[in-house]
């Protein structure tokens, strides 16, 4: 007998019209569509056109307007200043509102582009919702982003108002945005009307006549009404993490975004209005996007916006402090952040100090969760641990256990099946199907569902060749993995990080899943280098958890022997070094192509994303001391 999850999928694929207009009750609309699915620019599909709605008024007027207006919409959490405030959906409406009539006041209508360059403080959602309130388009830029990343960004998105903040707050460290936010504005071509600047309590920001206005003022503008947009208009811009040179703005609609993404909430993550939802990310990120913002306020959840870290603000139980005072529900986090916290607290004693009996599940994304993880957090939270896959480009999950439908068996290492809406296949490099447990390129079928990304801004050519070229009638994911007998989907690695071994496609997500099982193993890499000989030789890199006895090497020559075991000779697996920490993004992407050019000795850009460029030294010096880096040189010299 079919279960909700398979009766949905088999539907979303057959009838995409149908699923999408029966979940598109959820959301009002001005003005209902004209066509539901309008493929008259084939690959360029679009959804709901005709139809007009507005965002915030979705997020944040209707809950008001159905009586719900005393219930939390936000719990600002920060262990960082030491605050916990919560904000109710009418005094959100009354904050967006106003803010909408600062931004209205400086010139800010229907289309413009505003940039948020803000820290983890509800003031930047209400920024985003405000922007969605007049119809103006928002791009998020991550605060402290470094100035001539936000000027490349500036030129592109060309806003004609920058809100920010006087600073933002990294664990310990104040970083005073203002100058970077100046300098920014000096380096780039296009110059903004006007910047409006949060002044916080840390960092008094030098303000410049004429041109920056404090936040405050929005207490004494006249409240902006919601303003119909188009369902296809632009909601936002997002800037992929780790773009150099040209910025890739992903480009996101009104309509289906909130269709899909208020779909999202009870049928993935199985979530009741009224429950407190926690996406553990940034609003400069996707995530934060969908699962902070927006999402949660559309399906009327309570949201967390969290300033700290799963560490060190103040410990490795902060994560477990915040779900049991505010009562969490579900927990969304990457991986990342439960290695930080197994590799301080590996038998998880903090976790005995806290009530968890609200939390029912726990999401993990953003980057390939390891099956020793997930082991981990399924054995001390007891509770669903749903490893789900999806990218920037998509928005929300291509793969994912619906808990809302139907929870199947995990298999550790799968993000389980594809979600309704997705028609996910592996193609080979003819572009034929790949059998069951074969790895190839992962690819959607045309058309995408809605709340995806339907061009990159100003680059319709560009996205077409990104996306669209290699595999004509697909998405190209630009991930290889394989999807077994079941329908469970593998994510391998992205198809760049496939290597090859003297001829053998080796993937190496699949070695650093044997690290990671190593007892020792807080974290792990695997990347490719250059070898004469087999042309690559997979390398590892391993962080081992607090209070390992044993010598580096002795550990070295266990993880050695444990892939050899596991994958094979045909690994060639016998380079590891053993380092005090891995270099990431801001987002937890651990930056493998950044290390390979280094083990490589070749020259690299410093990623825009990066967390703390001063780990790329230990890094180097690391490579240096097994014979790679400039020790190849001096070696071949």
């Amino acid at each position: 007998m079919s279960n909700a999850y398979e009766l949905a999928h088999e539907r979303s694929l057959k009838d995409p019209e149908g699923f999408w207009a029966e979940a598109a009750k959820d959301v009002t609309w001005y003005k209902p569509w004209d066509k539901v699915l309008d493929d008259s620019r084939k690959p360029f599909y679009r959804w709901f056109t005709g139809g007009e709605v507005n965002t915030c008024y979705n997020a944040v007027d209707r809950h008001v307007e159905a009586g719900r207006g005393a219930q939390a919409a936000i719990i600002y959490d920060s262990p960082v200043t030491d605050t916990v405030k919560t904000i109710t959906y009418s005094e959100l409406q009354d904050q967006v509102s106003k803010f909408a009539g600062l931004l209205r006041g400086l010139g800010v209508a229907k289309g413009d582009r505003v940039i948020v360059y803000m820290p983890m403080v509800p003031e930047a959602v209400v920024a985003m919702l405000a922007c969605a309130r007049l119809g103006a388009v928002h791009s998020v830029v991550f605060g402290g982003f470094a100035s001539n990343e936000l000027a490349t960004r500036i030129n592109d998105a060309q806003p004609k108002v920058i809100v920010s903040a006087s600073c933002g707050i990294e664990t310990a460290r104040v970083i005073p945005y203002k100058p970077l936010l100046d300098h920014a504005i000096e380096l780039a071509d296009h110059k903004p009307a006007h910047t409006v600047i949060l002044q916080r309590p840390q960092v008094a920001a030098e303000m410049i006549a004429g041109r920056d206005v404090d936040w405050n003022d929005a207490a004494k503008a006249a409240p902006a009404e919601c303003v119909a947009v188009a369902a296809t208009d632009p909601l936002y811009i997002l800037y992929t993490s780790g773009t150099t040179g040209q910025p890739k703005g992903v480009v996101r609609d009104n309509g289906g975004h909130m269709v899909a993404l208020k779909w999202t909430m009870k049928n993935i993550y199985n979530i009741e209005p009224g429950q407190v939802f926690w996406a553990a990310s940034d609003v400069g990120w996707v995530v934060g996007h969908s699962y902070i913002c927006y999402a949660p306020l559309l399906h009327g959840a309570t949201t967390v916006v969290y300033e700290g870290k799963p560490v060190g603000t103040p410990d490795a139980g902060a994560f477990w402090r915040v779900i049991s005072q505010h009562k969490i529900t579900a927990l969304f986090t990457a991986p990342t952040a439960f290695r930080a916290i197994k590799r301080e607290d590996p038998n998880a004693e903090l976790l005995k100090k806290y009530d968890m009996s609200s939390l029912k599940a726990l999401f993990l994304a953003g980057e390939r969760s390891d099956p020793d993880t997930i082991k981990w957090a399924q054995t001390n939270l007891k509770v669903p641990v749903v490893d789900h896959w999806w990218q920037t480009e998509t928005g929300w999950a291509i793969a994912a256990n619906c808990l809302g439908l139907h929870e199947f068996p995990v298999k550790p290492g799968s993000p389980t099946k594809a979600a309704p809406g997705w028609d996910l296949q592996v193609l080979d490099e003819g572009h034929h199907q790949c059998k069951p447990g074969v790895t190839g390129s992962l690819v959607v079928k045309l058309p995408l569902p809605p709340g995806t990304f339907y061009t990159l801004w100003n680059a319709e050519q560009r996205f077409f060749d990104s996306y669209l070229a290699e595999y004509p009638g697909y998405y190209k994911t630009a991930d290889a993995g394989m999807i077994d007998e079941d329908g469970y989907a593998y994510v391998m690695s992205r198809t760049d990080d496939i290597i090859n071994v003297a001829g053998h496609r080796l993937s190496t997500g699949q070695m650093e899943e044997v690290l990671a099982s190593h007892p020792d193993v807080a974290e792990c890499a695997v990347i490719g280098v250059a070898d004469q000989l087999k042309g690559q030789l997979p390398l590892g890199f391993i962080c081992l958890k607090a209070g390992v006895t044993k010598s580096d090497d002795d550990v070295i020559k266990e993880v050695v022997k444990l892939v050899r075991e596991v994958i094979g000779p045909v690994a060639a697996f016998k380079s590891c070094t053993v380092v005090k920490r891995l270099p990431k993004t801001r987002s937890g992407k651990i930056l493998r192509g950044t290390m390979q050019k280094i083990a490589d000795n070749q020259d690299y850009k410093m990623p825009a994303t990066i967390d703390d460029p001063a780990i790329l030294d230990e890094i180097d010096e690391s490579l240096q001391s097994i014979g790679y880096s400039k020790a190849r040189t001096e070696a071949v010299e």
